[in-house]
């Protein structure tokens, strides 16, 4: 369980609130406008009304004491970066803040935050890998070369043990895991057989994956 200060009830932060309460972490809430913490009151662990502006109420608030700071405020940037700024100078441990735009990541980046959220691009980048091909049905990016997939068993490779595929070798993934009827085996080894109605979690190279399965 974490400590999390959440500045910012927008959807997004909203979310962000009830995605965090249902991980089971403590959520201090924070926005301007009331009628957004009193919505998100019972999804968090206390929620203050407040201009995160405000460095003698941010420093109320007793910003050591939390793990992480999220700043999800949207269309006001000023803001957003002042938040940041003063979130990270009253000893923010861990400071991530969302941006709309390339250039105002990188503004964030070097006025006070520790990383950066684009929701807009991070699921815009998910549709098009997921809705581009029929064979993908998730995708998680690790870094800029790796990632995992979800992706169907290719016709070629139903009734066939994983071992004598040798993925690895010919291609320069691994597969993680498999699943069928919605039930996820981690258990795979070189004698698991892919069948018709199979997905698999394969790792590697981002490149390599999409070339096999022709993403």
């Amino acid at each position: 369980m974490r400590s999390v200060l959440l500045i910012g009830l927008n959807h997004f932060g909203s979310l962000l609130a009830r995605q965090f309460h249902d991980l089971g972490h403590q959520v201090m809430a924070v926005d301007r406008d009331e009628r957004r913490v009193l919505a998100v009151m019972p999804y968090v662990t206390d929620a203050k009304i407040g201009d995160s502006t405000d460095r003698a109420f941010l420093r109320s608030l007793g910003i050591p004491d939390y793990d992480v700071c999220v700043v999800t405020i949207g269309k006001d940037f000023q803001s957003s970066l002042e938040t940041a700024s003063l979130l990270k100078e009253l000893g923010g441990k861990l400071v991530v803040s969302r941006a709309d735009r390339e250039v105002q990541a990188k503004f964030l980046l070097r006025n006070g935050a520790d990383e950066v959220l684009d929701p807009e691009k991070q699921i815009a980048e998910w549709a098009a890998i997921r809705y581009g091909s029929d064979h993908v049905l998730d995708y998680i990016k690790l870094d800029d070369t790796h990632a995992i997939y979800e992706v169907s068993v290719p016709m070629d490779w139903m009734g066939k043990r994983i071992g004598r595929l040798d993925v690895r070798k010919k291609y320069g993934f691994n597969i993680l895991a498999v699943k069928a009827n919605g039930e996820m085996d981690l258990s795979v080894s070189p004698d698991t057989v892919l069948t018709g109605g199979m997905t698999m979690l394969v790792l590697g190279d981002r490149k390599a994956i999409r070339k096999c399965f022709r993403i």
